[in-house]
């Protein structure tokens, strides 16, 4: 004969009447209906209080979630994320509930993402593979004016179809966007006066870091062009990141995709109307958005101008005393033990270091940017006293 199956509910009113009427001691009872002496208790407790509904399964959500976002954090975290033309992420909604409201119980970062996510505020991002980290021909970044990365962020037309091309200049360690300018294209002449303006504000820095544009770069021995030629002359290193690999500048990158989202889409309708949205976003980006890399600060309480400052008159550039100096003529070329070397055009006038590195083998540097070499054994091999650098 097969057994009866038993339903949950039509055991426990069995276990109830078997312990009403005293059919066994309580544990020999909690032993016979295969249950714990808790749970036997359990049951026991609820008939007494509630009866028989006492034995229905009983709804295991809470009535009130004790970790439930309550609706005045809820309304300031949409009220963060909606207020900003750049909005927030949950990192930095953390932080300003706690500047703006240091009494309250501030959510974690996970649970403002989840607010966020349920209001249709934020979307989902796909993670990337990280990219390996290369080789870095940089030196180290310690102090503010260290390294001031710059560049020409991604030309676009205001709606009045005038094309803006903004010059950003920001300091490294800080990342203090120290400009943010409207021009209509990378010239030399305007970006010359902007650098200028910089100089004589905030001082000079040890390094600047681009990309291999104009007016930064040339196809000039050592990329050489007439502002890094200037830089040089003022003591100012030029870094130019490997062709191809923006994230050897990553740090602009990513201000760059900031002030595109907050400023740029959609573009101002004229270009005045445009530098004064640029001008809005650097104040808010140097004082108010606090930066993760920073410890949650601004760049404003970070940076501090340069203790160097600014030469009436261009200084002339030295060299160690095992260097031969050598004066670059008017058709770009120097003289070098009775032999002609082209250099470059563009240093006419300047002076270049000759160093020789090996037997008949000669560097030339142009301050500490070294410009190519060249063979005075290739002398032989040519039909007149003319030599070119090899780069």
């Amino acid at each position: 004969m097969p057994w009866k199956e038993v339903k949950p509910m039509d055991q426990k009113l069995l276990f109830i009447a078997d312990h009403l009427r005293a059919m066994d001691t309580f544990k020999g009872l909690c032993h016979r209906y295969g249950i714990s002496r808790k749970t036997g208790y359990k049951w026991v407790a609820r008939y007494r209080e509630l009866g028989f509904e006492g034995l229905q399964d009983q709804p295991r959500k809470p009535h009130q979630h004790p970790l439930k976002t309550p609706f005045t954090v809820r309304k300031a975290i949409i009220g963060l994320r909606s207020s900003q033309r750049d909005p927030p992420g949950p990192k930095k909604i953390q932080v300003l509930l706690r500047q703006n409201h240091p009494e309250w119980d501030i959510p974690s970062k996970t649970t403002i993402y989840k607010v966020l996510a349920e209001e249709g505020l934020i979307r989902p991002q796909r993670r990337r593979k990280p990219v390996p980290v290369g080789q870095q021909p940089f030196s180290p970044v310690h102090h503010p004016n260290d390294v001031w990365s710059a560049d020409f962020k991604g030309q676009f037309k205001t709606r009045d179809g005038t094309w803006c091309y903004p010059l950003t200049v920001m300091d490294h360690q800080c990342r203090y966007l120290l400009e943010c300018i409207n021009f209509p294209g990378p010239r030399l002449e305007p970006t010359s006066d902007a650098f200028e303006s910089l100089f004589r504000e905030y001082g000079l820095p040890w390094r600047i870091r681009t990309d291999n544009g104009v007016p930064f770069a040339s196809n000039s021995p050592g990329g050489l062009s007439q502002l890094s030629k200037w830089w040089i002359r003022l003591g100012i290193v030029p870094e130019r990141i490997e062709p191809g690999k923006p994230q050897q500048n990553g740090r602009h990158e990513r201000m760059h995709r900031t002030l595109k989202n907050a400023t740029a889409i959609p573009p101002a309708p004229t270009a005045q109307l445009q530098q004064q949205a640029f001008d809005a976003f650097r104040q808010q980006y140097n004082n108010e958005r606090p930066h993760e890399s920073l410890g949650q600060t601004t760049p404003a309480s970070k940076y501090s101008p340069s203790t160097r400052s600014m030469p009436e008159k261009l200084p002339e550039i030295e060299y160690p005393g095992y260097f031969r100096i050598a004066l670059v003529h008017h058709s770009g070329i120097i003289h070098h033990q009775g032999h002609r070397v082209y250099v470059a055009g563009l240093l006419k006038s300047e002076k270049v270091g000759v160093e020789e590195t090996a037997d008949g083998i000669w560097d030339v540097h142009f301050g500490p940017l070294r410009l190519g070499s060249f063979d005075m054994r290739d002398i032989k091999k040519a039909h007149n006293d003319y030599l070119k650098l090899n780069v």
